[in-house]
């Protein structure tokens, strides 16, 4: 049961055993994370007083050493993100492989669970929204690559729909569809998932039958609302009523779904996968561009847009000066003049993740990218 902690108890640095929450339902910090001083700031704008979680209060403590032989408390070289980031994030994917593991074996399973990750990932966008991002986009991360992509296309889709101004109860239905929109691949046997050359039509009909069971999971099973369940229904449906399961086609298709939808494909293109390397950033925006209204949304891409830019954040720019840098911040409307951080400067010298200058091409107009890279050719990142 939660108990009440009053807010002129904590500051800014204290940790809990437990997650921590304004409310019933709204997410402050994951358990063993600290709290920051604007987090506190904004509960007093707010005007609240209190807040509830089910652990204790515990100042000065070290983040708890992580099960399962993952190495949360060291931040790999190649996060490109702060430590906090890294425990934030990781935590995240570890709680979400949990889940999947318990849905692999047709195990009973709390809803709660999945609103911890829903919540912590609302959170990571309100309170990190550019460093998360980068950290999708430029890093590489151990882990279950399936619970990577579920917490990825949760963060992009949450991001898109801040962008779009969905009221925050539709934005908790989007986090939570979107981390469970292809669940129902967990009950097709990895016999087919993990075929190697073609498959058969019957194995085909059963990968284009996961939707359906993504929705029979997350309603029947988790019985969330159907707003929920209609993610994993229709994520894989066209804009040109081409897709799978039920060919809907345009606003038929549920809003939230069409979000996730795009979402996905992004994240599937800038995610290292067993069968191929990543697209960077740039490249993955350019294909979704030339869909023309096929697979997607427009009006999504526009917004994926809006939210990443063009050159999205944690990107790999060369300059026309021969400088590389990496994005870390987009202008809406100026989407090819983004604000850079140096990697290797025009003299060949480089420079750690924060050190390099920063650049805006806002204001430099004798700058501009000259192309996107791929850090891991021309940076060793």
């Amino acid at each position: 049961m939660k108990k009440r902690i009053a807010l002129d108890q904590i500051k800014a640095g204290t940790r809990f055993s437990e997650d921590v929450f304004v409310d019933d339902k709204n997410l402050l910090v994951p358990a063993r994370i600290a709290v920051k001083q604007k987090d506190l700031d904004v509960l007093k704008r707010w005007g609240v007083s209190f807040v509830l979680t089910e652990g204790g209060l515990v100042e000065d403590e070290a983040p708890a050493k992580p099960e399962r032989g993952q190495a949360l408390a060291a931040k790999p070289q190649g996060f490109a993100g702060s430590k906090e980031l890294y425990l934030r994030y990781t935590e995240l994917v570890d709680r979400l492989t949990q889940v999947h593991a318990r849905i692999r074996k047709n195990e009973p399973i709390e809803s709660k669970a999945v609103d911890q990750i829903s919540q912590g990932v609302l959170a990571l966008v309100r309170e990190e929204r550019d460093e998360a991002i980068s950290a999708i986009l430029g890093s590489e991360t151990s882990g279950s690559s399936f619970s990577r992509a579920g917490v990825n296309t949760a963060i992009i889709s949450c991001v898109v729909g801040g962008t779009l101004k969905l009221p925050p109860y539709r934005l908790s239905y989007l986090s939570t569809g979107a981390l469970l929109h292809d669940i129902g691949m967990l009950r097709i046997p990895d016999s087919i998932v993990k075929k190697q050359g073609g498959l058969t039509e019957d194995e085909a009909q059963k990968i284009r039958a996961h939707p359906l069971l993504s929705y029979r999971i997350v309603t029947k099973e988790f019985l969330y609302p159907d707003d929920v369940g209609v993610i994993g229904l229709q994520h894989h449906e066209r804009w040109d009523g081409e897709g799978y399961p039920r060919r809907t086609a345009g606003k038929e298709i549920d809003v939230l779904a069409r979000i996730v939808s795009v979402a996905d494909a992004f994240e599937a293109m800038v995610s290292d996968k067993p069968y191929r390397n990543s697209m960077i950033g740039y490249a993955a925006m350019k294909a979704l561009l030339s869909d023309n209204s096929r697979r997607f949304d427009p009006e999504i891409i526009k917004a994926l847009i809006r939210s990443m830019g063009i050159y999205p954040l944690g990107s790999t720019v060369l300059l026309n000066n021969a400088a590389i840098a990496r994005v870390v911040e987009t202008h809406p409307d100026a989407p090819l003049r983004p604000k850079l951080r140096v990697i290797v400067d025009e003299f060949g010298k480089r420079y750690d993740q924060e050190e390099g200058d920063l650049v805006d091409l806002l204001a430099e107009k004798t700058l501009f990218v000259a192309k996107a890279i791929d850090p891991k050719e021309h940076v060793g990142t």
